[in-house]
């Protein structure tokens, strides 16, 4: 069955130091469907660093935006290869 991409499944982790939102966003990912959107909610400025690091390492796209100081990462994991 295909990942509801009309409300991707969201992690908060707002007051959480990196490598924590980082790790919450890996596991979480190992456990989704290829093409699957997550977002991840972080306040600790190093997220900026962290997670697009994660992000191109793994191959999965990713988008970054920050509202009122929430950073907000939303993630696509990467298609499985053939």
């Amino acid at each position: 069955m295909p990942a509801d991409v009309s409300s991707p499944e969201t992690i908060d982790a707002r007051g959480l130091k990196c490598p924590l939102p980082v790790l919450k966003a890996e596991k979480r990912l190992a456990a989704l469907p290829p093409g699957t959107t997550l977002i991840v909610l972080a306040t600790d400025p190093m997220a900026r660093i962290d997670i697009p690091l994660f992000c191109r390492k793994q191959g999965h796209a990713y988008a970054e935006a920050e509202v009122d100081g929430v950073l907000s990462f939303t993630i696509t994991k990467k298609a499985e290869l053939r």
